[in-house]
């Protein structure tokens, strides 16, 4: 039986990275965003890596598409730990590919082309062609950007080499180091190499495939008749091409088309025809504010999602409290600085007396009152430097730092007072509620860990206990 559920939880597993994947293509980004947050809840809950590695990898690519590059490199960050710990060499391909994304969007070509470096020579290692000529497409691409014609040039007939040796080779993306080629020979001003390009280009099948190139092959083509000065021949090629994007309304190359088209106009001197191209641009811009302002409110909206989710994560469902993981992590992160500081943390920890009995006589429901009410009144004595959670069933953790053992007591002696006068009132009875306290400090070892400076109060508190209850115990 346990083996079928197992199967069937494969099954969903894997179902569900699928969904991840294909989402993206569709453009529904929240929908990808949710889909994600769920794999990685199931991949962190049932311990497998690869879900875990695949949801943060989606949320990168998904949230750098909404322009929410913050977040994307917060995804990327748990991405490069978990892959450090069990990822493969492919893993660290597919980050790769996501860095070079998010640092080409920020214009950031320095380290986009650092990443592509890397790629290139983890490719090549792994076989991965395609990947290894992409990736000399885009740096290509960028020195096109930069103007560094020579090296795009180099860069394209690297990629090129490869296309050639390998038969399984995407022509899209062949297409691509061609046309990168052509127009590194326009900056060159080698208008013969071009030329020649070009009519090789053109009779390529793909072109009457696939429209986004074949709008991009119209835009290489009106930038060799611009750099050469016949403006009307650009101007011509450059309509084409607008005509052929608004097919696909990717309204940001719309933009560079007509910025061209606009620069055109002013060259050839024809101001009625600027003029109305002109309108069009500004009509377009329109559209690139609306869907822009589209945008930032799904980043608005995705983003109180991450906070829910966040607070989900670090809270306990019962109390509203820190839960386990989340102080345990806090609290790491300071006894580190405390270490370094030579500061003093206290922790304390507590249970409720005869829970059970409460539970065993009133009924689980009651228990779980009692805990909301214990959590919410001690909440009131913790001061604001410190952390209170629920640390499981009815233990709470209190972890207070720079402050010594002493205050650190007081402040346990507060929450006892306070929990004695704490009544609660079931089937016309009130039940009493006390506590047994243990408190540690990190002044008892070196560079400790939470589960050690929560170990050495736990072992106090079942001597609390042990020695009758309701009541703190300190030291040996």
């Amino acid at each position: 039986m346990n083996g079928i559920i197992s199967d069937l939880i494969e099954e969903d597993l894997l179902l569900l990275q699928e969904k991840v994947t294909m989402l993206p293509n569709e453009g529904k980004y929240k929908e990808t965003i949710e889909a994600c947050n769920n794999l990685l809840e199931w991949g962190m809950t049932l311990n497998d890596p690869k879900s875990v590695l695949i949801a943060h990898l989606n949320l990168a690519a998904s949230h750098y598409s909404i322009g929410y590059i913050e977040e994307a490199f917060k995804h990327i960050d748990a991405y490069i730990e978990i892959c450090s710990k069990f990822g493969d060499e492919t893993d660290k391909l597919n980050l790769y590919h996501v860095l070079f994304l998010i640092y080409d969007y920020n214009k950031d070509f320095i380290k986009a082309k650092a990443t592509l470096e890397k790629s290139v020579i983890l490719g090549k290692k792994l076989m991965k062609y395609n990947i290894v000529c992409n990736g000399y497409n885009h740096y290509s691409h960028i020195c096109i950007i930069e103007e560094n014609y020579e090296i795009a040039l180099q860069m394209a007939k690297e990629g090129m080499k490869l296309a050639k040796l390998h038969i399984s080779f995407n022509p899209i993306v062949e297409l691509r180091l061609k046309m990168n080629m052509a127009k590194a020979y326009i900056g060159l001003e080698d208008f013969n190499a071009s030329r020649s390009l070009i009519k090789e280009i053109m009779s390529n099948p793909v072109l009457e495939v696939v429209i986004r190139e074949k709008s991009q092959f119209n835009i290489l083509i009106g930038g060799w008749y611009a750099k050469q000065k016949l403006y009307a021949e650009a101007f011509e090629l450059f309509t084409h091409a607008k005509e052929l994007v608004e097919g696909y309304n990717d309204i940001y190359l719309l933009k560079e088309i007509q910025e061209e088209r606009c620069k055109l106009c002013e060259q050839m001197k024809d101001f009625h025809l600027g003029y109305k191209v002109q309108k069009e641009y500004i009509s377009l811009l329109k559209e690139i504010s609306n869907q822009e302002l589209a945008l930032e409110a799904l980043k608005l909206d995705i983003k109180h999602g991450i906070a829910d989710l966040e607070k989900k994560a670090n809270n306990d469902y019962l109390t509203g409290l820190y839960n386990r993981n989340y102080i345990e992590t806090m609290t790491n992160e300071w006894l580190k600085q405390a270490y370094i500081k030579n500061e003093s943390i206290v922790c304390i920890v507590f249970d409720i007396d005869h829970f059970k009995l409460i539970n065993d006589q009133y009924g689980h429901l009651f228990g779980d009152e009692v805990i909301k009410h214990v959590g919410q009144a001690c909440s009131n004595e913790i001061s604001e430097q410190g952390l209170f959670g629920r640390y499981g069933g009815d233990e709470f953790v209190v972890i207070i730092k720079d402050i010594p053992t002493k205050t650190g007591k007081k402040i346990a002696e507060q929450i006892e007072h306070t929990l004695r006068n704490l009544n609660m009132n079931i089937q016309g009875k009130s039940v009493s509620i006390t506590v047994s306290i243990g408190i540690s400090s990190n002044t008892e070892s070196t560079e400790m860990t939470f589960k050690d400076l929560f170990h050495f109060a736990d072992v106090r508190l079942y001597k609390a206990k042990q020695n009758g209850r309701d009541q703190i115990f300190v030291g040996n």
